[in-house]
């Protein structure tokens, strides 16, 4: 349970759509309070998920065989597959359309060639609009939208782990804190910093966040398609063995 718990829960902290909105909180106005509240939600979702869960359970796991138990193996196998076929399709996805490139790159020519086309926004236009917005919202839209953005699959598979936590054992505790601190840990990371050092943290988030957006594809693609392989190879095993 804690290889998947631990496994799951970096899947979660390095998604890289919850960091880049994130880091857009933090630039906002009264961004390290909005921040605040964004982890708040975040870590609402996560606990409100496992208290669910374990008062299904009780506190104790199901007998191997039982229909709780194989129904949770069955999610976390759906789940599995899921990630795998998203991830690939993403990737044939990226690389299929090369029109877009050649149009990203001659934006002059694609105009002229398509003159009824509405030419798509600047991505600094799109962040800039979206800034704004968030130096107007109010902290209730903060925590919608770290709900929102919260990677609901693997939180879904995380549950069907904790469906055989065994509360009797000191260690489970652990491992269901060491879960939650895990899959916000990036968000803690940046919170903090920009509270000691917000000048430096400011320009440090600002690059990784273009960082990210100009990696943003394969990350997402290399995460679902390692998570979805392990969950779904290791749902496999157990239902089998």
């Amino acid at each position: 349970m804690v290889l998947d718990l631990l496994l799951i829960a970096v899947g979660i902290t390095l998604d890289p759509l919850p960091i880049m909105a994130f880091v857009l909180v933090l630039s906002a106005r009264k961004g390290i309070w909005k921040g605040l509240v964004f982890i708040l939600a975040w870590l609402a979702c996560l606990v409100t998920v496992i208290a669910l869960v374990l008062l299904f359970t009780g506190g104790t796991p199901p007998p191997p065989r039982s229909p709780p138990s194989t129904t949770g193996l069955a999610v976390r196998l759906a789940i599995g597959v899921g990630l795998v076929y998203y991830g690939a399709r993403r990737r044939r996805r990226h690389g299929a359309p090369a029109h877009k490139h050649r149009a990203a790159q001659h934006p002059a020519q694609h105009a002229a060639r398509h003159p009824h086309q509405q030419p798509d926004k600047h991505p600094d236009d799109q962040t800039s609009a979206m800034a704004e917005r968030l130096d107007r919202a109010s902290p209730w839209s903060v925590a919608g939208i770290a709900v929102f953005l919260q990677p609901w699959g693997l939180v879904a598979a995380a549950a069907t782990v904790v469906l055989h936590a065994d509360l009797s054992h000191v260690e489970t505790y652990l491992a269901l804190f060491g879960f939650c601190l895990l899959a916000t840990a990036s968000l803690l990371a940046a919170e903090l910093y920009m509270v000691f050092a917000p000048e430096a943290a400011g320009a440090r988030l600002r690059a990784m966040r273009d960082w990210l957006e100009r990696h943003e594809e394969p990350a997402i693609v290399f995460g679902c398609l390692i998570l979805g392989l392990w969950l779904t190879g290791n749902s496999i095993y157990q239902l089998t063995s």
